[in-house]
This record gives structure tokens, C-alpha cells and sequence, in this order.
């Protein structure tokens, strides 16, 4: 009889190569048999997940295992990213020293503030409520804060407005510059405020508005907001701005540039009463009318440029630059063919009426009423000629009219009080077609980003902080879209070539912006984004508080979500980013 002496049985995981297939993964066992060893294969794991092959493999190493939620668990996820982003930007920037040289609570409130409409914008209640969904109070210590206390700072920002527009203006106005000016409006939600009124409601709704005219400097950059009652005319505003830029800011020699509905020629005529303060604007279309008439404007001057200086006896003192665009005139002629034809569709409905109105025929009053609903809705009555009478409407094209306005299709005229040695003719066309940045910014705070609406704010006080604060958001945002405008669908090569293209041609976009566009992605292979989705991505880093054991064992602590790498190379943008524009400043300038 043969006896076996088997001992030292164990238990392993055993990965075997399996040629061009994935390896196989074996739980196995191996025991000694006299003096061989021997392995039986007792389950194949090929098939279980990876963290069910390791925990088997630790218990097989007589590690004990207990469920993780009972050991370890995330108590709350902080979105963190978005705001350390924003901090960021603004501690570069220098805001806080902007607000107020020395920390105070209210300037840590206004800082929330400012940070809360680039991260999430809304109502101050809501604000307060929101700051516990992010580590924004965390970050800047107003955990404790109420909306009170907001109300507080927004009028201890209101009082600090003269300084902190000062110390911008210092940052990047300096004598001879340009600066831009222009107007919006917004919305008003309520009856309480004495700046609330009918006016000219850029946004489109039946509701009163205020009226908020912006300063700039050459680059777009916010300098400085003032706010008027709703009922407030452009031009109006132009006289506060004058003595801001020379009482206030103490500037002498200043162009200021606003659109031709701003810059009339009465505000034009006050401002030659100041003869180191320039001026670039345009002209309307019955003033280039006049100069056609006169002979000043003759179409063969286009014949091999679309750019002519002129003068005329008209506008002494004055260079005028006459451009033509063909594309422009192209788009005018077909814009202006397809609003006669809507507002002929709604004549012929009068007219059939008026023909169906037998047993009871129209009279002339009531008759040019329903005219007078129609004939101006496209904006073209003056082309028409109309012949209403009782019973009777008939219309017809006026021509002669249409032809006029016809000749100046595609053309414009850039005005200006600066001479050639100081200002060319194209760079004058550039300066004045600049203002579409003040355009840029009235559309992030307004809609965008900032979302300065609605405003329900019930006094005079707080609606123009409220303003002035929207404003400081957008400074810290234009900031942040050029440090960032490499992984943003923003044209890095812009800047430089709004000075150096054609200044009447079509912009067209960069070769990089459009590859941008085309493939989504960098040329170093980042992904692209708008500045929302990028703060949305941005917030994906969070703060965690997490424990550890339970019951009076238990531990707690806080950890970051670790950034990914492309939240490192944004961050790494902001670092390495300073306001180095100066070359394209002084080619602007």
C-alpha cells in the first residue's frame, strides 16, 4: 500500500498569456505532493471585473475586507474649478486694490459679487442662496452673509465708483488717447425706480428701461458707466462724458469716437469748444445726400478704391472719408426689395377690402387708419405714394425716391476733426468701425454672460451699482477671453489685424479661428470652447469632504478633485498670461 504526504495547500491568482487573445486570469491551486508541486486550476475569472479579481486576490493574501461605504464615503462635492478660475483673474487683475486699498467686508462682498455674475449670474437673494452650492463664500470668507449685507456693499460700491473708474482710466487711458462711447438700454421690472421710463427700449419688450452709456478705451476694455433715466436721448449723455474725461480723469487730449446718432452735429458744434478734444463719427444718409447733390461724392471715385478723402465747404474744419463696399451695397439693394414687397402684400390687402366694401363702402379716414398700421411697418412709406379717398386706395412705388437712395447703397462717410499727420484716412475708418467692441460688450452683459437683466432693483442707488458692478464683471471677463482665447473660439490673430487690413473690405476671419471652428479642436489637440461651456468644465474640479470610519471613530477631512490635464494647461494660461497688448496698443494709438 502507497501512502501520499500531501501539505502546504495554497490559493492564488494566476495571469497566463493567451497568444493574440486577452490573458486568461485563473484562480488556481498548488499543494505539495511528497517532493512535487502541484496545481489544479479551480475557476477561470477571465470574466469577472478587475476590481472583483483584486478584492478576491487581497483575501486570498488574508487582507480582511469590509464594505467601502462602511469605511469611507464623499459627504459633499463642492463645484470648485470655475470659481478658483475667476479668483485667479481677478487677484492678476488686481481687482480687490481697485475696489479699496485695505481688506474690508465690503470689498470682499463686492469681489463675491463680481466672481457670482461670471460663474452664475442672478438676483442678489438668489445670490446668497447659491454661494453654499460652490466654494465662492468659502474662498473669499462671506459664508455668513445676507442680502442685506449685499445691499450694503452695492452702496458702499456706488460711493467708490469716481476712484475706481479714476484708477482704470490711469491703467490704460493716458493723454492723446481714443476712447469709445457708446448707449444701451435695458429692461426695467417694476414701478419703484425714478430712473425707470419710456424711452428707447433696445430690448424690444413693452416694459420702461434705464439708460447706460459706457466708456472704453481703444481695446474694448470697459473705463467707466454712467446711468440715465430711460426717457434719456444719446446724444444728451455726450456732455457728462466730456467732463469725465476732462475734470475727472484729468485728460486733456482725448478723440472721443461714438456712432453718428450719438455724435450729432450740435454735440459736435459744443465739442469745438474744446480744441484739444478730437472727435470721430459719421455721417447720416441725408447728409451724404447733400454731399452728392453738391458734387462732392461722384461714384467714379470707386472706380480703383473704395476709400476717398474729401473735404467740403459743408463741414469746415472736417475731413470726411467716403467708402464704398460693394458687398454692402449688394445686401441694401436686396434688403430694400424684399421690405417693398412685404409692405405691398400688406397693401394689397387694404386694396382688396376696400374693393369687397360694396353695401357698406370705406371712408377715407377710416380707410388711410388701416394705411397708417401698415405702411410703416418695414420702414419704406417713404417710397410709396398713396391716393386714399372714400371708397377708394390705390398706391404706387415712388421711383424717383428709390433711385435716390439707390446712388448710396454700399457707401458711408467717416467724419472727423483730426488732421492727416495725426490720424489717416484708413486708420480713422478702422477707429470708428472699432466701436462694434462697445457693441461686443453691451451683448455679454446683457444677454451672454453677465445678464444685467432683469433689474428689480428699487432704488436709484442700487440700480447704477448694480450697473457699475456688471460693469467690473465684464472688465475681469474681457481679461479672461484673451488670456484664455487659445482654447476659445476667439480669432488670436485679431488684435493685430483690425489695424493692419483693408478698413472697408469684408473682416474675414483668421486661418486659425477657422481651423478652430473646422476641427474643434487647438493645434496642440485641447479641445475648444465657448467661455460658458469652458466654466461648466472648469467646475467639474470640486472641493470634497469626505469620512472616514464610522460612529465616534469616525474622521472627517477635505480633498480636490485633481485638475485634469487640460484644467492644468487653463490654469497654467491664466499664470503665464499678462496684459501685454502694449504693441497693439500703440499701433492703435
Amino acid at each position: 500500500m502507497t501512502c501520499r504526504i500531501v501539505y502546504n495547500i495554497a490559493m492564488y491568482i494566476d495571469v497566463v498569456p493567451n497568444r493574440n487573445s486577452p490573458p486568461a486570469v485563473l484562480l488556481r491551486e498548488t499543494r505539495r505532493v511528497g517532493n512535487r508541486t502541484v496545481k489544479k486550476t479551480v475557476a477561470n475569472l477571465s470574466d469577472c471585473p478587475p476590481e472583483a479579481v483584486e478584492a478576491l486576490r487581497l483575501a486570498l493574501r488574508g487582507v480582511a475586507l469590509v464594505p467601502a461605504e462602511n469605511t469611507y464615503a464623499v459627504e459633499r462635492s463642492l463645484p470648485h474649478g470655475h470659481v478658483e478660475l475667476v479668483l485667479k483673474m481677478m487677484r492678476q487683475l488686481g481687482v480687490d486694490t481697485l475696489l479699496a486699498s485695505r481688506p474690508c467686508q465690503q470689498r470682499d462682498l463686492v469681489m463675491a459679487m463680481i466672481a457670482q455674475r461670471l460663474t452664475s449670474p442672478c438676483s442678489k437673494l438668489a445670490t446668497v442662496r447659491q454661494w453654499g452650492a460652490t466654494t465662492l463664500s468659502e474662498q473669499l470668507q462671506v459664508q455668513s452673509a445676507d442680502e442685506n449685507d449685499l445691499y450694503g456693499s452695492l452702496d458702499w460700491l456706488l460711493e467708490r465708483q469716481s476712484r475706481i473708474e479714476g484708477k482704470l482710466a490711469k491703467r490704460h487711458l493716458g493723454e492723446g488717447a481714443r476712447v469709445w462711447y457708446d448707449v444701451s438700454s435695458s429692461s426695467y421690472h417694476g414701478r419703484c425706480c425714478p430712473l425707470a421710463a419710456r424711452g428707447h427700449n433696445r430690448d424690444k419688450e413693452s416694459l420702461t428701461c434705464i439708460v447706460w452709456g459706457m466708456l472704453a478705451d481703444v481695446q474694448g476694455r470697459p473705463i467707466a458707466v454712467q446711468v440715465y433715466p430711460g426717457n434719456t436721448g444719446d446724444p444728451a449723455t455726450v456732455p457728462d462724458q466730456v467732463e469725465k474725461l476732462r475734470e475727472q480723469f484729468g485728460l486733456e487730449r482725448v478723440v472721443l469716437v461714438g456712432d453718428r446718432g450719438m455724435l450729432t452735429q450740435a454735440r459736435i458744434e459744443e465739442l469745438r469748444e474744446h480744441p484739444q478734444l478730437g472727435w470721430i463719427s459719421a455721417l447720416r444718409s441725408e447728409s451724404i445726400r447733400a454731399l452728392v447733390n453738391q458734387d462732392a461724392i461722384q461714384l467714379s471715385l470707386f472706380d480703383e478704391q473704395n476709400l476717398a478723402a474729401i473735404t467740403s465747404d459743408l463741414y469746415p474744419g472736417e475731413r470726411l472719408m467716403v467708402c464704398f463696399n460693394p458687398l454692402l451695397a449688394e445686401d441694401r439693394k436686396r434688403t430694400r426689395k424684399e421690405l417693398l414687397e412685404a409692405t405691398e402684400k400688406e397693401l394689397d390687402k387694404i386694396v382688396a377690402e376696400v374693393n369687397h366694401r360694396t353695401t357698406k363702402p370705406l371712408k377715407a379716414a377710416e380707410i388711410g387708419v388701416k394705411v397708417g398700421k401698415k405702411i410703416n411697418r418695414f420702414k419704406v412709406a417713404k417710397h410709396f405714394v398713396l391716393d386714399i379717398g372714400d371708397d377708394h386706395f390705390a398706391y404706387e412705388r415712388n421711383t424717383r425716391r428709390i433711385e435716390e437712395e439707390a446712388q448710396l447703397d454700399g457707401i458711408y462717410v467717416i467724419r472727423t476733426s483730426e488732421s492727416e499727420q495725426s490720424l489717416s484716412a484708413p486708420d480713422a475708418v478702422r477707429v470708428y468701425k472699432n466701436l462694434a467692441q462697445v457693441e461686443l460688450a453691451f451683448r455679454c452683459i446683457k444677454s451672454l454672460d453677465i445678464r444685467i437683466r432683469p433689474i428689480h432693483h428699487r432704488t436709484e442707488d442700487h440700480v447704477k451699482a448694480h450697473v457699475l458692478l456688471c460693469m467690473l464683471a465684464y472688465y475681469v471677463e474681457w481679461h479672461l477671453r484673451k488670456a484664455l482665447r487659445s482654447v476659445l473660439f476667439e480669432d488670436e490673430e485679431l488684435d493685430q489685424a483690425r489695424w493692419s487690413r483693408d478698413p472697408v473690405a469684408k473682416a474675414q476671419p483668421g486661418e486659425t479661428v477657422q481651423k478652430k471652428k473646422q476641427t474643434r479642436q487647438t493645434a496642440q489637440g485641447w479641445p475648444v470652447h465657448s467661455l460658458q461651456s469652458l466654466m461648466k468644465e472648469m467646475a467639474t474640479r470640486c472641493k470634497n469632504l469626505c469620512r472616514v470610519g464610522e460612529g465616534k471613530n469616525a474622521a472627517s477631512f477635505t480633498t480636490f478633485t485633481e485638475p485634469t490635464a487640460f484644467q492644468k494647461h487653463v490654469f497654467e494660461l491664466i499664470e503665464q498670461w499678462k496684459d501685454s497688448d502694449a504693441s497693439v496698443t500703440e499701433c492703435a494709438q
